[in-house]
């Protein structure tokens, strides 16, 4: 960290088809190489695969899923007299949805479908009903933060 001043908040534009800012975070998390408009094509096609198969409002699933898949506690090092512990802690609400998007993104590039947008919708429509590899994800790193609750009075 820094020792002079803390940076600043970049703010972001809202993408231009629903104008929502944090969908325009989950295009620069899959953003390869500056590509931004291939970004655009997979997730507004990973939306209108989710609309045209499940006919549910795309982001309303987005939000849903991203809301399956937010963690509300993590555990962080923190090296006391020698000793390193994993200290169970909240997370800010902006760490929280980076996290959530961050793994919706690792979870679908991993997923055995063809396209890139397959993988996007399907990852989105099981994380919005509270299944599929970023849930997953979530719930064993609530798992471990309660394994190490003993070390929470090392938190400050």
């Amino acid at each position: 960290m820094s020792r002079r001043r803390a940076a600043e908040k970049r703010e972001f534009n809202p993408d231009p088809k629903y104008g929502d800012v944090v969908l325009t975070k989950l295009m620069h998390g899959l953003m390869v190489d500056g590509k931004k408009s291939i970004a655009e094509k997979i997730v507004y096609g990973a939306f209108d695969e989710i609309e045209s198969n499940s006919k549910l409002d795309p982001i309303k699933v987005f939000k849903e899923a991203l809301d399956n898949v937010k963690p509300q506690i993590e555990v962080r090092s923190r090296r006391v007299g020698g000793a390193t512990y994993q200290v169970p802690m909240e997370i800010r609400n902006e760490r929280a949805q980076a996290l959530g998007i961050r793994w919706i993104i690792e979870v679908s590039r991993r997923r055995p479908e063809n396209t890139m947008t397959s993988r996007l919708s399907a990852e989105l429509v099981e994380a919005s009903e509270n299944r599929g590899g970023a849930v997953k994800k979530r719930e064993d790193t609530h798992r471990m933060a309660e394994a190490n609750k003993a070390f929470a009075h090392y938190r400050w």
